[in-house]
């Protein structure tokens, strides 16, 4: 199973929000991304709207919906009801819920399962009685992830920022690997599916693939913005899926 190309646009916005003006266009790029074969499109919308704003959410759902159907639409955030609101109206394929607090830069860390199954388990039922597959943002480790299962989740995705970050450190590289191969035999044990997702670039996935061959989606916002910038947004998904093998 080759994983497929979610595109996270949150960079693309937060460049354009640099100016009151239109451009660089999230739905226009979000078009490139899927016409060159990227699975489905990402985004974060942060209740600051610093980057995704809340009225991107229907353009790209249109954009899905009318061009490129076989797309998915991928919506991150921290479950707050108005964050549920905005879902439930756009009506995404997947929901990724993170733990993040309003003023994180980024997610850097995954859900305390133990400490947070009651309101994770609710959320995931609402989410699903409406049809949304659900994704839970987790820490590499097998830790917690029966409590995630038990929650209802039908995916984990694992937090691979540590893995991208030891780029220039071919061991902490493989120890890092280490812990998500383990983390991944144990998600699968429990039936959860697999997605990942936090500096992952042309250089790490190949590596990342191997270990984890059952993964079904990564969701990649920051490396492929900053691949786009030398070779544009068509050439850098494309090496992206060559990438995932």
């Amino acid at each position: 199973m080759v994983a497929t190309l979610s595109v996270n646009l949150n960079a693309v916005a937060m460049l354009r929000n640099r100016r009151d003006l239109p451009w660089p266009s999230v739905t226009g790029l979000g078009r490139v991304a899927l016409d060159a074969g990227a699975s489905g499109l990402t985004v974060h919308p942060r209740p600051d709207q610093r980057h995704i704003r809340f009225s991107d959410l229907g353009d790209l759902r249109a954009l899905i919906d009318d061009e490129f159907p076989q797309a998915e639409f991928n919506i991150e955030g921290y479950p707050s009801e108005e964050f549920l609101a905005l879902v439930e109206q756009h009506e995404p394929e997947q929901v990724t819920l993170v733990p993040d607090d309003p003023a994180q830069n980024t997610s850097d860390h995954g859900w305390d399962f133990a400490k947070h199954k009651s309101m994770l388990s609710e959320v995931t039922k609402r989410l699903k009685s409406h049809g949304m597959r659900v994704s839970m943002f987790a820490d590499p480790t097998p830790d917690g992830l029966e409590i995630a299962k038990e929650t209802g989740a039908d995916r984990v995705e694992f937090f691979t920022g540590p893995y991208g970050g030891a780029y220039a450190d071919p061991k902490a590289q493989a120890h890092e690997l280490a812990l998500l191969e383990r983390a991944a035999l144990k998600a699968v044990e429990l039936g959860l599916g697999i997605n990942a997702g936090h500096d992952l670039t042309v250089a790490n996935l190949p590596a990342l693939v191997k270990v984890m061959p059952t993964l079904s989606e990564v969701s990649i916002g920051h490396g492929l913005t900053a691949d786009a910038l030398e070779y544009g947004m068509r050439q850098s998904v494309q090496r992206f899926i060559k990438a995932l093998g």
